[in-house]
């Protein structure tokens, strides 16, 4: 069921890029004026941060177990020092850039796919965190640092 959403995904968002995709009220613009455009600027900055957020995450995630070493531990390092699922808020980073750099109803569709998705996975995990761990940071929040 996931391979057919991504597939049916990707090519939803890559048909409305290459085919009705216009910007500056109505005008499609040269690709070099498009990467200079604030917002295509914008977007691609966000995504890429966010994918460095997400990458390190994962990262640390693999490390916290030594090899044939089981059970969970708390994820220590980087944005986990804020929240319980720093590599969810560095995908929802990269997803909101990418429906900025887009500006189109299918990209910003999907990141409201993705934000009630992680959004609740992240409170589940949370929650989890909580329960399973009487030592786990209680200043940490569930996605957004400070905030959720």
């Amino acid at each position: 069921m996931a391979v057919v959403f991504c597939f049916y995904n990707g090519y939803l968002q890559s048909c409305h890029i290459a085919k009705y995709q216009l910007y500056d009220g109505g005008l499609l613009l040269q690709p070099r004026s498009l990467i200079l455009h604030p917002r295509f600027t914008l977007g691609f900055v966000m995504f890429v941060v966010g994918m460095a957020l997400n990458i390190h995450s994962d990262y640390l995630l693999r490390n916290l177990r030594r090899p044939n070493e089981q059970g969970y531990k708390i994820p220590r390092g980087g944005l986990f020092e804020y929240v319980s699922c720093a590599n969810f808020f560095g995908e929802i980073v990269e997803w909101c850039g990418y429906a900025i750099l887009c500006g189109s109803l299918p990209a910003f569709a999907f990141l409201c796919f993705v934000l009630v998705n992680l959004g609740a996975r992240s409170w589940h995990h949370h929650r989890s965190y909580l329960e399973k761990f009487e030592d786990y940071p209680k200043n940490r929040k569930a996605l957004i640092p400070f905030i959720f």
